[in-house]
């Protein structure tokens, strides 16, 4: 029989109230507590605390808090990626965020789906799609990042833009819904 947690993380509808989903999620809300207090912290003691709880960390990786994800461990930072304050990341699916990466103060992160038939979201049924943000990326201050999107290697994301589509490699986008641009 396949869980919870397995239909999560194979993309599959499955409902978030299993036992071993709110166990994960209530460990990760506890880190976020000692992470989210960390600010003043030195950067080499948060960075081996942000390590506890996400699934990878690259080295000079920095998250500044308050920080917020629904689990931690799909979460993939390289080397050298930049989160600033109140950054969101809803990690149902994995989330990769590539090398040199910059995201901006108040940046939404969203796996998270839910079904377009109305009855099944009453039931509770919900899924998410993996995001993949490539290296060097710069994505401005409150962007939105929606679920399934794919973003290439050195694009831009322009502040306040919510991303629905995949995004090219050095490619810039911006508005709602996010739409290339000249650079």
């Amino acid at each position: 029989m396949t869980s919870q947690k397995q239909k999560m993380l194979a993309g599959e509808l499955y409902t978030a109230d299993d036992p071993e989903l709110i166990a994960d999620a209530a460990r990760a809300a506890a880190w976020m507590v000692r992470y989210n207090g960390s600010l003043a912290w030195d950067a080499a003691d948060r960075h081996k605390l942000l390590a506890e709880g996400l699934g990878q960390v690259g080295a000079g990786a920095v998250v500044r808090p308050p920080f917020h994800c629904d689990y931690g461990y799909n979460i993939a930072l390289g080397d050298r990626v930049f989160l600033n304050f109140g950054c969101v990341i809803l990690d149902v699916a994995r989330v990769e965020i590539g090398a040199g990466t910059q995201i901006g103060p108040g940046v939404q992160i969203l796996t998270a789906d839910h079904p377009r038939d109305p009855a099944l979201r009453a039931e509770g049924w919900e899924s998410g799609r993996s995001i993949r943000i490539g290296a060097n990326v710069w994505i401005g201050g409150g962007a939105l990042i929606l679920p399934g999107v794919t973003i290439g290697d050195n694009a831009i994301i322009g502040a306040g833009s919510v991303v629905t589509r995949d995004v090219a490699p050095g490619q810039t986008v911006m508005g709602n819904p996010a739409r290339p641009v000249a650079r």
